[in-house]
């Protein structure tokens, strides 16, 4: 019998803590030190129970090689069962068994969190897990390349001021980029813009990011997408494309966008994606342009069976700039998108009417000593000039260039990621956000704080963010009483 890992399944071993995701299901599992090492014996390679064994026996003392064999029959039978690897007689057998993400099988809501009792499960999310983990030695696994600042749209409300957008990344410095992460058992890159397709050497770009057996996501309008491109994303079994839909109207899309056609173009996309059965995840930003849309988009999204979400939050641009803020929805208009979230969301109501919860959401503070980010724990991204930053839109906190340094030099030694991976609640606001009643509807975030301050300070509190939460939390508990008074 040949067991083998799935096309659309990513091992990676961080710090003796095992971890495997797969696309295809939307899944992911950690395992312990002992498990991880019948983990990481597994590769895209067919191989045989035995040949598995004398993997992984050199590996414990004092173990015989007939129970080493036993136990990793029952792990592996354990990961077939999830959905994680493959089992078969011949290769040709594997390979039918391998069909991958497809969307004549999954439901739009794919979050599945049922874990194996065999296998360790963390007390919370997997990533919060990580987090954890990597708190002492942060280990980077997910990093975003812009490959240009180049766009063919024009956004109405893009982070990036439309003047910057000029550049590509060079063929050395995007190779050599690639190379770093491999060697720092990066799992996951994502290939962004601007427009990534605006790249003339996108298509081998893409080629060459799955060659290092890379989890790639992809950021892109879709305007630009042709059939060699599907091609090579079905080859090298593209993870995830993520695109922006606003409207279902195409007036209010490309108004948006300020690209005539782009809203056909970008729909017609999404639908040949679907019918190549490459996985995507659709954001509908919602502003004052697109207000009264997002149900619509959502609705279509969920009608093709299309992971979507909707966010009414909006960051300035980089360099301070505000005049992308004019689109902005006030706070009253957040309110109305909040509560057709609140009304939409049958697990949330439930959450809601929990006898406790009001409770819970007057006396949840934020712990000051709690990280105020989970910045540079685990992800960071570059821009096509080289400069790395930590997060998208923070384009002006420049932790290094990988022009003059390694990624892994700047990774560890960096004096600003030193500094942004040791601030606390306490600094944010001089401690004011955890004596706030609003915690439970708040996620404080340093790069909207920064880009709208006149001084570029992420720790200076953003008070229409602050209007937004308490928006939030009084919508929801009025809500709330109401439906208590139903009863």
């Amino acid at each position: 019998m040949l067991y083998r890992q799935k096309k659309d399944t990513y091992i990676r071993n961080y710090d003796g803590v095992g971890y495997i995701t797969s696309t295809g299901i939307f899944n992911d599992r950690i395992v312990n030190q002992s498990g991880t090492i019948f983990l990481c014996a597994l590769s895209r390679t067919p191989q045989t129970l035995d040949e598995l064994t004398d993997k992984i026996l050199p590996q414990f003392t004092g173990v015989d090689r007939e129970t080493i064999k036993s136990d990793a029959q029952e792990f592996y039978e354990t990961l077939i069962q999830d959905g994680f690897i493959i089992k078969g007689e011949t290769e040709e057998e594997l390979n039918a068994k391998d069909i991958g993400f497809t969307y004549n099988s999954i439901l739009p809501k794919t979050a599945r969190e049922d874990f194996t009792p065999t296998i360790q499960r963390a007390d919370s999310d997997t990533q919060e897990f990580l987090e954890k983990h990597f708190k002492d030695k942060p280990h980077l696994t997910s990093f975003q390349i812009e490959l240009t600042s180049k766009c063919n749209e024009r956004c109405v409300h893009c982070y990036i001021p439309h003047k910057f957008k000029l550049n590509n990344i060079t063929d050395e410095l995007y190779y050599s980029t690639l190379e770093q992460l491999s060697k720092m058992g990066v799992l996951s890159v994502t290939l962004s813009g601007g427009e990534p397709m605006c790249h003339p050497h996108f298509k081998e770009y893409l080629r060459a990011a799955k060659k290092y057996d890379f989890y790639v996501n992809i950021l892109s309008n879709l305007t630009l997408l042709d059939d060699e491109t599907i091609q090579i994303m079905k080859e090298s079994n593209v993870s995830s494309v993520q695109v922006s839909l606003y409207s279902m109207i195409p007036e209010h899309h490309d108004t948006i966008t300020t690209l005539p056609g782009s809203f056909e173009k970008t729909k017609n996309a999404i639908l040949k994606l679907i019918e190549n059965d490459i996985p995507l995840h659709v954001s509908c930003p919602t502003m004052k342009g697109n207000k009264d849309d997002f149900k619509d988009v959502l609705a279509w999204c969920t009608e093709h069976k299309i992971r979507a979400q909707t966010d009414y939050i909006m960051m300035a641009q980089y360099n301070h700039e505000t005049e992308n803020l004019a689109n902005r929805l006030s706070v009253e208009e957040a309110g109305k998108v909040i509560e057709t979230i609140v009304l939409g969301d049958e697990d949330y109501q439930k959450s809601i009417l929990e006898s406790e919860f009001e409770e819970r959401c007057n006396q949840a503070q934020f712990n000051p000593e709690r990280r105020l980010c989970g910045v540079g724990i685990s992800s960071c991204c570059m821009v096509s000039n080289g400069n790395v930053y930590p997060c998208a839109g923070w384009q002006e906190m420049v932790l290094g260039n990988l022009n003059e340094d390694n990624l892994q030099n700047i990774w560890d030694n960096s004096e600003k990621i030193k500094w942004l991976r040791g601030l606390k609640m306490k600094d944010l606001g001089n401690g004011e956000c955890c004596k706030c009643d609003k915690a439970a509807f708040c996620a404080p975030c340093m790069v909207r704080n920064a880009n709208e301050s006149p001084t570029g300070n992420p720790l200076e509190i953003n008070r229409h963010f602050c209007a937004v939460a308490a928006k939030n939390k009084q919508i929801v508990l009025d809500w709330r009483n109401a439906k208590l008074k139903e009863v």
